[in-house]
C-alpha cells in the first residue's frame, strides 16, 4: 500500500464530472490497483475514488505532479499535486480476512443448510469460497444453474455492498463461474445500502434468524 499526503486538487471525468479544490488530503494506492482520496473526516468514506481494474500513470516533464487514473470504461480521476508532504509504501501481505461475530457466522451456517431460503431450486456450491481478496460467504447456484455470490451481514450497510461488489468483479473474470450475480443478505438492510445494491444489480434478502433456526413465532394464532 502507498500512502501519500499532499496538497492537491482532484477532477473526475466520467458519467458525471466532479471537482475537489486544492486542499491537504490523503491518497491511498492499494495493491489491487484502487486509488482513493480522503479528507480528515467522513470516517472511512473517501471523497473520490477509482475501483479496480484501473491504471495509474504519474506524469513527467511538463506534467510532473499530475496523476491520471483510468478505469476499464475510460473514466478518469486526475490528481494534481501541488505539494507532497509524505510519500511511503508498505507491504501489508495477505490479510487473514474479517472474523465474523457469532451471529454472522451462525447466519452463514444456517443459510448454507437452508439455501432454498433464497429461492426455489437453489443449491449450495461452497461456504467461504476463496478469492484473492478474501472468502465469499456463500457461493451457490440458482434454479436456472446461474452462479450466485452471497454476502451475509447481521446489519446490512453500504460497506457490505461495496465488499460484495469487489467479490463480484473478481468472480466474473472466471469463465467457469461467469456470469455471477450477487445477493446481499442481512437481518436488517439499511435503506442506503438497498439503494446502492439495487443500482448495481445486487439482490437483497432480509434474513429471519429465528426462522432459520426453526423457532416458531410464539404469538397466538387463530389458525
Amino acid at each position: 500500500m502507498r500512502l501519500v499526503i499532499a496538497r492537491c486538487s482532484v477532477d473526475y471525468a466520467g458519467r458525471l464530472t466532479a471537482h475537489l479544490p486544492s486542499a491537504p488530503r490523503l491518497i491511498l494506492v492499494k495493491a489491487d490497483g484502487s486509488v482513493s482520496i480522503h479528507a480528515d473526516d467522513r470516517a472511512y468514506k473517501p471523497l473520490n475514488w477509482m475501483s479496480p481494474p484501473c491504471t495509474l500513470k504519474e506524469g513527467t516533464g511538463d506534467d510532473a505532479g499530475v496523476w491520471t487514473v483510468v478505469n476499464k470504461t475510460g473514466e478518469k480521476l486526475i490528481i494534481t499535486m501541488e505539494e507532497v508532504l509524505h510519500d511511503s509504501s508498505h507491504e501489508l501481505g495477505v490479510d487473514p480476512g474479517l472474523i465474523k461475530d457469532g451471529v454472522e457466522a451462525h447466519l452463514q451456517e444456517l443459510l448454507a443448510d437452508r439455501i432454498e431460503t433464497l429461492g426455489e431450486g437453489y443449491t449450495l456450491v461452497r461456504r467461504e469460497y476463496p478469492t484473492a481478496i478474501g472468502p465469499v460467504d456463500i457461493l451457490c447456484r440458482d434454479g436456472d444453474g446461474g452462479t450466485v455470490a452471497v454476502e451475509i451481514k447481521r446489519r446490512g450497510e453500504i460497506d457490505g455492498v461495496e465488499q460484495l461488489t469487489r467479490y463480484l468483479e473478481l468472480l466474473n473474470r472466471d469463465p467457469h463461474l461467469a456470469p455471477v450475480r450477487g445477493v446481499f443478505a442481512a437481518q436488517e438492510i439499511k435503506p442506503q445500502a438497498r439503494v446502492l445494491a439495487t443500482d448495481r444489480g445486487i439482490g437483497c434478502t432480509v434474513l429471519d434468524y429465528d426462522a432459520l433456526r426453526g423457532i416458531e413465532d410464539d404469538k397466538l394464532r387463530l389458525f
